[in-house]
């Protein structure tokens, strides 16, 4: 009888601990199975930050870190001033969500080159510079200042000074012209234009092209402008007659991988 109820006692803890062990299972498991996800997303994971750190290598330093330059008040407005020149041209609104006024200003520029052809946009930014600068005004400076190493050293050390808040900072530097040495070419460290506006068929259509024929036409100073799509600076050739439109080596030139103005506004090149 003693030895029944033993069997019997026996059996019920063997029954207890093995429910209890069951239930540790079970409650293991579950927990493995929510861990399972995460430890089996690791490979995933870092694949996902591996891709990220082999496209920051190919995305171009322009679209990282836009230039921190406070506008003066002076050339808050100029810049508003352009831009407005700019929207006239073009019968645009001057609705834009932009935050600053520089912002703006490469909305309006992205707008004309998302809706015009580049024959266009030539025509409608030369509209607007015509507009900014009156006739009077440029004619008065082509009868003042004819081509010359005077007039171009002239025109280099005005643009350094007073086109900081439409290309950023800029320096003369000196090259040689028919053998003679001459400080007539500006050296933008980093257009401002460019890198806010991320886009190379906007730098040569809405930028390059219109400023080298307005400043032949309108102020008679031949300039040939060479920007440098690695590192986003730009030469201005004050007296250097640019090629044809269509031998521009910058004709040839692809837009960023990662070209923002074409990614969101369907810019075409």
């Amino acid at each position: 009888m003693m030895n029944t109820k033993l069997s019997l006692s026996h059996t019920k803890i063997l029954t207890f601990t093995g429910r209890f062990n069951d239930t540790r299972t079970r409650s293991g498991l579950d927990r493995r199975s929510i861990v399972s996800p995460t430890l089996s997303s690791k490979p995933i994971y870092s694949g996902e930050l591996k891709a990220t750190k082999e496209t920051a290598v190919t995305e171009p330093s322009n679209t990282k870190n836009a230039s921190n330059i406070e506008d003066s008040f002076f050339s808050k407005i100029a810049i508003n001033y352009l831009s407005k020149n700019l929207q006239d041209a073009a019968g645009m609104s001057s609705s834009s969500t932009k935050s600053t006024d520089y912002d703006r200003l490469v909305d309006t520029a992205t707008r004309v080159a998302r809706n015009f052809d580049t024959k266009q946009q030539h025509e409608l930014v030369l509209s607007s510079l015509d507009r900014a600068l009156p006739a009077e005004i440029s004619s008065l400076i082509k009868v003042l200042f004819p081509p010359s190493k005077l007039s171009r050293e002239l025109f280099a050390l005005f643009t350094t000074i007073s086109f900081a808040w439409l290309v950023g900072p800029s320096e003369v530097r000196e090259t040689e012209v028919n053998g003679r040495k001459e400080k007539s070419v500006v050296f933008i460290k980093k257009c401002r234009f460019l890198e806010q506006s991320n886009c190379v068929g906007m730098c040569t259509h809405i930028c390059k092209i219109p400023s080298q024929i307005f400043m032949k036409n309108s102020l008679g100073m031949p300039i040939y402008m060479e920007p440098d799509f690695n590192d986003l600076s730009c030469k201005m050739m004050f007296g250097r007659e640019p090629p044809e439109i269509q031998d521009d080596p910058v004709m040839k030139q692809p837009c960023f991988e990662f070209c923002k103005s074409n990614k969101s506004y369907g810019v075409k090149h």
